[in-house]
């Protein structure tokens, strides 16, 4: 897929999720994410400066190759990184409130209207 321009995040988000438009992918992006944060959290509260390095490391780390290997896509921080780093954010958070499906949902019409 040719590198998309939006004029905003609005515009940006279902592109975004549609760039995860496979459970495993966002399961990968929501494991990745929160294991970062996780191992950043125990590093900065034990004095070790260092573990912040953690959560893009692991993040990003498992998350890009998900792109490739899951979706056979690049990833959506490659061209936009501020936005996707809101995006992730607004998936993750959503996926812990239980909408899995709804961006699902999001995805497969981003897709159907873009093929």
């Amino acid at each position: 897929m040719s590198q998309q321009t939006f004029g905003s995040y609005d515009e940006f988000w279902p592109y975004y999720v549609a760039m995860h438009s496979r459970a495993a992918t966002r399961w990968v992006h929501l494991t990745g994410t929160l294991t970062g944060l996780a191992v950043t959290a125990y590093g900065l509260a034990h004095g070790r400066k260092r573990y912040a390095l953690a959560l893009p490391l692991i993040g990003y780390g498992t998350a890009w190759p998900a792109h490739f290997l899951i979706e056979k896509n690049n990833p959506a921080t490659f061209g936009h990184p501020a936005w996707s780093l809101r995006g992730d954010v607004q998936m993750i958070r959503m996926m812990l409130a239980g909408r899995d499906d709804e961006l699902a949902g999001i995805a497969a019409g981003w897709l159907a209207e873009h093929p």
